[in-house]
C-alpha cells in the first residue's frame, strides 16, 4: 500500500512539474533575400510597446530556427529583419514560415507580399485572417489610387466617394471576421478574429463563439473566461470615456521635466492631442492644429499635445522640427497607461474638453476640430462623431 501511495505521489509531482513547465514552440524556415545582420524576432504587442519573446540571426545558408517560450495561448508577430512580418497563433503548433525578406526593388514600398504559415489547424485560421487583412489593405490602396486618378474637380465629392468605399471595405473585412468566428469556434485561435468584432453589434455571435469554445477544451474555457473579464473591464472604462463625463486626470512632463496635471487647464476649453514623433498621420495633423491655435488662442481655448514617444529625445527632436507654439507634454511609459485610461489604440487621438473638465467630443481630425470648438463655445450639447478609419495609425476603442 505504501508503495502504491509513493508511486501515486511521484506521478502527481511529475504531472504538476510538467503542467508548470514553460512550453515552447519552434518556428523555422528560409529567407530568400538577406542583408548583413538580418535577425528573426518574435514579439507580442503591449499597447505601443512590444515584448520580445525570442530573437535569432539568420544563418549563412539563409535558414533560421527560433524557439519561442509560450506563457499562455495568444497571438504573436514573427518579424523578418523589419521587412516582413506575420501574425501567428502561439500555443502548441510548431511552424514553418518562409519569407522573401529584404526588398530588392529599386523603389522600396512597405507593401510586402502575403506570408503563409505552414502549421496546424489553429494557424490555418491565422492564414485566413491574415489573407483577408492583406487583401483588404490592397483594396484600400486601389481605392486611393483610383479616386486620385479620376481627378474629380469637386474635392468634397472626391472625399465622400473615398470615404464610402473605405467604409465598404471595412465592412467587408468585418464580415470575414464574423465568418471565422462562426465556423472556427472549436479552435482556440478563434480568439484572434473575435478581437476584431464589435462587442455590442456582434454580442450574440461573440457569446455563441465563446460558448462553443468553452466546450472544446480546458484551454478554450480559460480563454473564454479571460475574454469576458477583459471585456467587462473595457466596457467599464469606455463608459467613463463617454461624451459628457469628466476627462480622467493624468500627469505628464513638460519640456523642463516638471510634472503637470490635466486639471491645470480647468476653466478653459482644451484641445487635447495624443501623438508621437514616429506617427505620420499625427504630424500631418499638426498644420491643422497650428491653424486652429491661431484662430482660437485668444477666445478662451487652450491646446495641449501629449507625446507617447518611448524616448524623450525623439519627442524633443520632433518639437524642434514642428515648432508648435502651444503647451507640450510627454508621458514616460510610451503611452501604455494613458492609452488604457483614455481607451484609444491608435494615434492621433484628439479630443475636446469643455471648461468644466468634461469630455465634449472625441476622434477629431481636420475641420471637425474647428467645428467642435465652435459648438462647445456656443454651448451646444456634445454629440459622438462617427469614427473614421484611415490607413495610418488610426484605430480607436
Amino acid at each position: 500500500m505504501k508503495k502504491i501511495k509513493f508511486l501515486f505521489s511521484a506521478a502527481f509531482a511529475l504531472l504538476s512539474l510538467t503542467a508548470n513547465a514553460q512550453q515552447t514552440v519552434t518556428i523555422q524556415g528560409k529567407v530568400k533575400f538577406v542583408q548583413d545582420g538580418f535577425k528573426m524576432q518574435v514579439y507580442q504587442r503591449d499597447g505601443t510597446s512590444k515584448k520580445v519573446l525570442a530573437e535569432v540571426p539568420v544563418n549563412a545558408d539563409k535558414t533560421y530556427k527560433i524557439t519561442v517560450p509560450v506563457e499562455k495561448p495568444g497571438t504573436a508577430v514573427v518579424d523578418c529583419g523589419q521587412w516582413q512580418s506575420v501574425t501567428v497563433w502561439l500555443e502548441d503548433e510548431n511552424m514553418d514560415i518562409d519569407f522573401r525578406g529584404y526588398d530588392t526593388a529599386k523603389i522600396k514600398i512597405k507593401n510586402p507580399p502575403f506570408v503563409y504559415i505552414r502549421a496546424g489547424k489553429k494557424n490555418e485560421v491565422m492564414n485566413l485572417m491574415n489573407f483577408y487583412a492583406y487583401r483588404n489593405y490592397q483594396t484600400m490602396i486601389a481605392i486611393s489610387q483610383t479616386v486620385w486618378r479620376a481627378k474629380l474637380e469637386d474635392e468634397k465629392k472626391s472625399g465622400e466617394i473615398s470615404s464610402a468605399l473605405y467604409d465598404y471595405n471595412g465592412d467587408d473585412y468585418t464580415a470575414w471576421m464574423r465568418y471565422l468566428a462562426e465556423h472556427y469556434s472549436h479552435l482556440t485561435s478563434v480568439m484572434a478574429p473575435l478581437s476584431h468584432l464589435n462587442a455590442d453589434k456582434d454580442a450574440d455571435l461573440i457569446n455563441a463563439t465563446l460558448a462553443n469554445l468553452e466546450k472544446s477544451s480546458e484551454t478554450g474555457k480559460q480563454l473564454a473566461t479571460e475574454y469576458r473579464k477583459e471585456q467587462a473591464e473595457i466596457k467599464e472604462k469606455r463608459e467613463r470615456m463617454k461624451e459628457g463625463n469628466p476627462a480622467p486626470e493624468f500627469t505628464f512632463q513638460n519640456l523642463k521635466g516638471k510634472e503637470t496635471k490635466l486639471s491645470k487647464f480647468r476653466g478653459k476649453v482644451l484641445v487635447l492631442d495624443f501623438w508621437a514623433s514616429w506617427c505620420g498621420p499625427c504630424r500631418q495633423e499638426i498644420p491643422n492644429m497650428k491653424k486652429y491655435y491661431e484662430e482660437f488662442k485668444d477666445k478662451g481655448v487652450e491646446f495641449l499635445s501629449v507625446s507617447i514617444d518611448a524616448k524623450k529625445d525623439a519627442w524633443t527632436k520632433a518639437l524642434g522640427e514642428e515648432k508648435m507654439a502651444w503647451q507640450q507634454g510627454w508621458v514616460t511609459d510610451a503611452g501604455k497607461s494613458i492609452m488604457d485610461t483614455y481607451q484609444f489604440s491608435g494615434i492621433p487621438f484628439i479630443i475636446l474638453i469643455d471648461k468644466d473638465g468634461n469630455i465634449y467630443k472625441k476622434h477629431l481630425r481636420g475641420e471637425s476640430i474647428k467645428e467642435a470648438i465652435e459648438d462647445c463655445l456656443a454651448g451646444k450639447k456634445p454629440t459622438a462623431p462617427k469614427v473614421m478609419m484611415g490607413m495610418g495609425m488610426m484605430g480607436a476603442m
